[in-house]
C-alpha cells in the first residue's frame, strides 16, 4: 500500500510582469531604472506609430525620463534597476522621479499584459492542470499529483514550469513550492527573480519564523502595527503566543487565524475557479478638484467611471447589489460611501444614481485627488433583472 503524496502547492509570481513585458518590446531599456505608469501622450503614440514593427531601433535618448514628468499618475510596476532607487508599485511619479530622475517612463498597456498573461497561463495549464489565477501576474498550482511534483519537493517541476513560460513568452518567474498556499506565497519571494524556493513541513521554524509579521499575507499595516505594541516583530515571536492571548487580543476568528498563520498552517484549497468580490474603477486626477468649482468636469469623470464599471459587469456576467464610492482629498484622508439595493444590477443608469446618493453622504469640502466607484455582492448571471429606477438629480 502507497504512502499518500506529501501535499505540495506552488505559488508563481511573474518577476517584474509589466515592466518585463514592454523590455520584450523595447529589449534597448534592458538593464536601465524603467518605471511603467501613466497614459501615453500624442508624442509616444507618433512614436510607436513611426517605428511600427522595429520598436527595438527607437534610440534610447528618445524615451521620456521621469525627471521631466509633471502630474498625478503612480507606478504600476519598476524594473529592478529601478527599484534599486527605492521606486516602487504605487508611489507617485513625481516622488519617484526625485529618487532616481534618470529613470525611462513608459505608459502602462493592459492589453499588452494582459495578452501575455493569457499565454503564460496557457503554458501552465498544459504542465499542471490545477491552478487558482490570483491575477494578471500570479497564480498558484496544486503539485501534489502532477508527474514531477514531488521529486525535489516540488523543485523539478517548478523548474520545468519556469523554463516552459520562458521559451513561450521570454518571460521569468519566480516559484515557491510549500506545504500551503500561505507558506507558498511568501517562499516565491525567497529567490526573486527567476528563483525557486521549496520549504518541507519541517522548514517552517528557520525559514519562516525569522521573517517579519508583514510577510504573512492578510497582515496588514493596522494588524503590524497592534502587534509590534504588543512586542510582537516575527512570525517566530507570534507562534510564542498562545492562541488564547491571541484571541483576547484579536478576537476569536483573527487570533485564532494569526497563531495557525504564524505555524504555518493552511487547509485552503486550490480553487480552479474563483469568483470576484468586487469591481471597481477609479482615478487620479492631473489636479486636485472641488465639488462646486470643478462641478462639470467632475461630474463627466463620475458618470464615465459609473459606465466602466457596468460595462466589466456586463463584460464579465455579474451584476452587484452593493454600489459605492471611495474619496481621496488633496491630505490624502480617504472616504467610502456605499448603499445596497433590492436586486443585483449591471446597469450604468442605475449605478450612477446609487453612486451619487453615496455622494451626497460624503463631506465635499476639501478638493478631490481621486474618484473611484466600486460594485460588490457581486452574482453571476448573463443580465441584471429588472429596470433601473428613474433618475434623480445628482451632485456633480
Amino acid at each position: 500500500m502507497s504512502l499518500p503524496s506529501l501535499r505540495r502547492i506552488a505559488h508563481l509570481d511573474m518577476d517584474a510582469f509589466f515592466a518585463s513585458v514592454e523590455l520584450l518590446r523595447y529589449p534597448q531599456l534592458k538593464g536601465l531604472p524603467v518605471v511603467i505608469g501613466g497614459a501615453p501622450t500624442q508624442e509616444e503614440v507618433a512614436r510607436s506609430q513611426a517605428f511600427a514593427g522595429c520598436l527595438h531601433e527607437i534610440p534610447v535618448a528618445s524615451f521620456a525620463r521621469l525627471a521631466s514628468y509633471v502630474g498625478r499618475g503612480v507606478i504600476t510596476t519598476a524594473t529592478y534597476p529601478a527599484r534599486a532607487f527605492g521606486v516602487g508599485s504605487a508611489m507617485g511619479l513625481m516622488k519617484a522621479a526625485r529618487l532616481c530622475p534618470q529613470a525611462i517612463l513608459l505608459p502602462v498597456d493592459f492589453a499588452e499584459y494582459r495578452r501575455y498573461s493569457r499565454r503564460f497561463k496557457q503554458v501552465i495549464l498544459g504542465i499542471a492542470p490545477v491552478m487558482e489565477d490570483r491575477g494578471v501576474d500570479e497564480v498558484y498550482i496544486d503539485f501534489t499529483e502532477v508527474p514531477g511534483g514531488q521529486r525535489e519537493g516540488g523543485r523539478v517541476l517548478a523548474r520545468l514550469i519556469q523554463k516552459s513560460i520562458f521559451d513561450a513568452t521570454g518571460l521569468t518567474c519566480s516559484v515557491g513550492v510549500a506545504p500551503n498556499k500561505l507558506i507558498a506565497k511568501m517562499a516565491s519571494e525567497f529567490n526573486k527573480p527567476n528563483g525557486i524556493a521549496v520549504v518541507m513541513p519541517e522548514d517552517v521554524q528557520a525559514r519562516i519564523w525569522p521573517l517579519a509579521c508583514r510577510k504573512i499575507n492578510g497582515v496588514g499595516p493596522k494588524t503590524d502595527a497592534r502587534l509590534q505594541a504588543l512586542g510582537i516583530h516575527t512570525i517566530g515571536e507570534l507562534a510564542a503566543r498562545s492562541r488564547e492571548s491571541l484571541v483576547q487580543a484579536f478576537g476569536k476568528s483573527h487570533g485564532a487565524w494569526l497563531r495557525d498563520a504564524a505555524w504555518g498552517r493552511d487547509e485552503r484549497a486550490v480553487e480552479t475557479r474563483s469568483e470576484p468580490v468586487s469591481l471597481s474603477r477609479e482615478t487620479t486626477f492631473e489636479r486636485d478638484l472641488h465639488a462646486v468649482h470643478d462641478r462639470q468636469l467632475l461630474g463627466q469623470i463620475f458618470t464615465e467611471l459609473c459606465q466602466q464599471v457596468a460595462q466589466d459587469l456586463q463584460r464579465k456576467g455579474y451584476a452587484g447589489r452593493t454600489i459605492g464610492i471611495k474619496l481621496r482629498y488633496d491630505d490624502f484622508r480617504i472616504a467610502t460611501r456605499d448603499q445596497s439595493i433590492a436586486q443585483p444590477t449591471q446597469d450604468a443608469l442605475l449605478i450612477r444614481r446609487v453612486a451619487g446618493l453615496c455622494l451626497k453622504r460624503a463631506p465635499l469640502q476639501q478638493r478631490l485627488r481621486l474618484l473611484g466607484v466600486r460594485v460588490t455582492g457581486l452574482e453571476r448571471l448573463a443580465a441584471a433583472p429588472g429596470a433601473p429606477s428613474a433618475p434623480v438629480d445628482a451632485l456633480f
